[in-house]
């Protein structure tokens, strides 16, 4: 923990927005982790098959009532459909497309954000190694020559500290962002599989 601490505070004060940057990224990832493999986990080949029993029986009522067993995406979108089929079948789409504009950016929200803290911090890393080299090179200018390459060896070894520092949040981040979005879109793609199987059930009443 010592050797953590000191590593951190030889950094210099472009370490310190560096952290912020870790923080930030990974609340973000837990609360993508949360919302999008629990908050919207479901067996969507179950919920479509009830959900296609009950509007061929009839049982419209009670499939918009099924629809409430989750908040996830694909019931949120099924229900807007169901609710309109007294209509005709554009409202049906209508509503079934607007109910879609409105729960995947929920899927999407907020992932492009580890991608801008991932370069963000790569960035503060670099910047804070460059300070970190104009200030030892300030301080050899003034050293007696004997101490010149040791004050530079230790100037440079404390700058690198922020470039360092700055991959340790980046390489997460963007190990983060590639799996959240590959995630997102496997569960978009079977969304738009789903509801347009839906749609055709809900259509051809």
């Amino acid at each position: 923990m010592g050797s953590i601490i000191s590593f951190f505070v030889k950094g210099g004060t472009v370490m310190y927005p560096i952290l912020l940057a870790l923080i930030f990224g990974i609340v973000v990832i837990i609360e993508r982790v949360i919302f999008i493999l629990f908050k919207n986990r479901i067996d969507s080949a179950l919920f479509v098959n009830k959900i296609a029993e009950l509007i061929k029986s009839g049982n419209i009522n009670k499939a918009i009532e099924y629809c409430n067993i989750s908040d996830a995406a694909l019931p949120n979108i099924t229900k807007a459909g169901l609710q309109e089929l007294h209509s005709s079948p554009a409202n049906v789409q209508n509503a079934l497309e607007l109910a879609a504009m409105v729960e995947i950016p929920k899927l999407e929200k907020r992932i492009n954000y580890l991608a801008m803290i991932a370069n963000v911090a790569t960035l503060l890393g670099l910047l804070g190694t460059i300070f970190g080299l104009i200030s030892s090179f300030a301080a050899v200018a003034h050293a007696e020559a004997a101490e010149k390459a040791t004050l530079l060896t230790a100037g440079i070894s404390i700058a690198m500290n922020t470039t360092a520092f700055g991959l340790v949040v980046a390489i997460p981040c963007l190990i983060g962002y590639t799996y959240l979005t590959e995630k997102t879109n496997e569960i978009i793609d079977e969304i738009n599989e789903n509801v347009a199987r839906l749609y055709r059930i809900m259509t051809s009443r």
